[in-house]
This record gives structure tokens, C-alpha cells and sequence, in this order.
């Protein structure tokens, strides 16, 4: 095991949903294991702006990038961007995604097509624009894909969200069995119901959630708490880091769940 405070010293990192959450989280782990070149992309530039304030205060030498994931263009081309800035990229995380509600029955064609295009099209182009460098520099190279228990199954209500989440599962198996001879690990977290400012908006939007929402929903879970960032950023950081080892094409389920347990 490498020393914590420098295992990721050399790591070169792209980010997308690094401006808060689960992505936001993993940035400040590996900053803190001592990397000191990144790119997030995300959506709102004033919490990216936040982000790389927060991050440069803590020795990383952060850029956040304005990112539209519907665009197959911007996001092929923020891996050529990284690459300017940084002089190299060799861990790629997509933590980014839509999480909008849908059934079944209420799902429209246009919500379909924009959740695959967020969660699954977007995904497989970064990861097309890193592979295609990191071959162009001898293999080698880290991508983590956060996903979801929602892989399992998923409520009725996340019918076209699990499908995307499915989708983006079978994707990471076959990029890491592709690229397995070039060194090039592709790995992901399913993680439960998660504490994001993400799910707070969500749970508001979507359910009627009032203040103490979090507090009300922690108290009925297993642990007493909902999924933290801060905690499963520690476990990205090892997935990308050369502690890992051999590790590829795992989806390592991260909750206090147990997909396929029954009540007693």
C-alpha cells in the first residue's frame, strides 16, 4: 500500500459532476492523496467556480469546464481540453447524471432519449476520447463510472434511469475487457440513496420533501444514515489509484442494502 498523502501525486484527473457531490467528493480525496492536476465539468460554472476555489485552497491545481453531457462534441472534446491543460490525463471519473423521475407508463420518448444521452451516450464518449489517449501514451490509466443499486431494479417511478444505469453497467465490463491488455481498468460504485445537495433538490421536486426530510429518512436506515460522499470517495480514490492493481470490470455494490435479501 502506497502512502496515503502521495498515491496520487503524479494522477492527472478529469471529473464530470465535480462541482458538488458524490464528483466534488472524489476531487477532495484525491487532492488530498496529493493530486494536484484537475478538470471538473459540470453544468453550473458559479459552482464550479466554488469548487475549484475550494480545491486550489488545498494545493490543487484545479480548471472546472463548462460541460453540456448531451453534447457529443464538448464532451470528446473536454478530454482534448484536460489533456492541454494538464499535459496528460490518466484518471477519468463520471460521476454526471440525470436522475429525472419516469415510469413505465409516463416516460416520454423525449425523457428517454435525454436520459441516455446524460447517462450512458456522454459516458461512452469520454471514455472514447481517454482510451484513444491513453493508448497515444502507452496504455495505462484509471476510469471510475458511478452508477447505481438502481442496476438491480430500481422503484417503478426510475424505470428509464435504471435502464440508463443498466446500460452504463454492461458498458464498464466491456471497456475494461477491451482495453484489459493496454492497462486501462475500468471499474464502478452502485451506490445507494445517497446525502447530495442533488438528492435534497430531487426529494423537494419530485416527492414533497419538507426540511428534516434527511433527518426523518436516516433514522429508518439500517446504519442510521444515508450513503455519504466524503465516504465513498475513498473508495473512487483506491479504484484509481495503483493500490488497485489488476482490479477491472467491477461493479462494487456500495450500500447498507443487500440486493437479493428478503425481510426475515
Amino acid at each position: 500500500m502506497s502512502d496515503l498523502n502521495k498515491r496520487h501525486a503524479s494522477t492527472a484527473a478529469v471529473i464530470t459532476g465535480g462541482a458538488q457531490g458524490v464528483g466534488l467528493a472524489i476531487a477532495h480525496q484525491l487532492v488530498a492523496e496529493g493530486c494536484r492536476r484537475l478538470v471538473l465539468a459540470g453544468r453550473d460554472a458559479e459552482k464550479g467556480a466554488r469548487a475549484v476555489a475550494e480545491l486550489a485552497e488545498l494545493g490543487g491545481k484545479v480548471r472546472f469546464v463548462p460541460l453540456d453531457l448531451q453534447d457529443v462534441d464538448a464532451c470528446l472534446g473536454l478530454i482534448e481540453k484536460a489533456v492541454v491543460e494538464l499535459g496528460t490525463v490518466d484518471a477519468l471519473v463520471n460521476a454526471a447524471a440525470l436522475g429525472a423521475r419516469g415510469t413505465l407508463l409516463d416516460t416520454s420518448p423525449e425523457l428517454w432519449d435525454e436520459m441516455f444521452a446524460t447517462n450512458v451516450r456522454a459516458p461512452f464518449f469520454l471514455m472514447q476520447g481517454f482510451v484513444k489517449h491513453r493508448l497515444t501514451q502507452g496504455g495505462g490509466g484509471a476510469i471510475v463510472n458511478i452508477l447505481s443499486q438502481c442496476v438491480h431494479c430500481g422503484q417503478s417511478y426510475l424505470s428509464a434511469y435504471s435502464a440508463s444505469k443498466g446500460a452504463l453497467a454492461t458498458l464498464t465490463k466491456n471497456v475494461a475487457n477491451a482495453y484489459r491488455f493496454d492497462r486501462i481498468r475500468c471499474n464502478a460504485i452502485l451506490p445507494g440513496w445517497m446525502d447530495t445537495p442533488g438528492e435534497d433538490a430531487t426529494q423537494r421536486r419530485y416527492h414533497g420533501a419538507t426540511d428534516g426530510w434527511l433527518e426523518r429518512a436516516e433514522a429508518a436506515q439500517p446504519m442510521g444514515q444515508l450513503c455519504k460522499p466524503h465516504q465513498l470517495a475513498g473508495l473512487a480514490s483506491y479504484l484509481l489509484s495503483p493500490d488497485a492493481g489488476v482490479m477491472t470490470g467491477a461493479l462494487i455494490d456500495y450500500d447498507q442494502n443487500v440486493p437479493g435479501a428478503y425481510p426475515e
